[in-house]
């Protein structure tokens, strides 16, 4: 699709629904930036502190814990000792990396509170992208190549980390209706079809 108006995509999703493919695909439909890992890239060129401590706090709340058994020449220029360094600092720094990739294009993010740093724009749309249990188990099973009961572990601990970090920075609740614009299953429709619904809202949402 052929679009010059700037928008900004905020895609919310339960671990195993297939929301990365999805955001992928609405970044092509939307000629626009995806951002997911690439956010945590961008993030460390920006503050000049290491993408390993970017990665260690990556949608999880609690690390620092161990942060002081990691090696100090991970935080590159910005040592720990002349910076108020703190995982909010980081939230910070990819806070101010969202808001600048905001600025110049069209992008869509996956995940990294981008919604609520985001939540002043009149430009932004928030979808969460769920899925039944058993769709998401059955993903994690051949994406990680688990049996179920690990999947169904690994989905719990997951989510539970990424529930935390949500509430905690946004001061909303994760994964609730009322916290997006658009909430959809994409285990009923699959994953292509489900982008394309969301896509369809997105259009009528901007009048595009």
């Amino acid at each position: 699709m052929e679009n010059n108006k700037h928008i900004i995509i905020c895609v919310g999703r339960q671990l195993g629904s297939g929301g990365h493919d999805i955001a992928r695909m609405l970044a092509l439909d939307f000629n626009a930036k995806y951002y997911d890992q690439e956010l945590l890239n961008l993030a460390a060129k920006e503050s000049g502190i290491s993408e390993k401590f970017f990665e260690q706090n990556d949608e999880r709340r609690g690390f620092f814990r161990s942060l002081f058994h990691m090696q100090a020449s991970h935080v590159g220029d910005n040592n720990l000792y002349n910076n108020d360094f703190s995982q909010e600092n980081l939230f910070k720094f990819q806070s101010d990396a969202i808001l600048k990739a905001a600025d110049e294009g069209s992008c869509v993010f996956v995940g990294r509170c981008a919604d609520y740093v985001l939540r002043e724009r009149k430009d932004v749309v928030s979808v969460f992208v769920s899925a039944s249990k058993r769709f998401r188990i059955d993903q994690i099973m051949a994406k990680k190549n688990m049996d179920a009961p690990s999947a169904n572990r690994y989905i719990k601990q997951r989510e539970s980390q990424r529930a935390s970090y949500y509430n905690y920075y946004t001061g909303k609740k994760w994964g609730s209706a009322e916290s997006y614009d658009l909430c959809i299953d994409s285990s009923v429709l699959g994953l292509q079809a489900t982008e394309k619904f969301i896509a369809d809202f997105i259009r009528k949402r901007f009048n595009l």
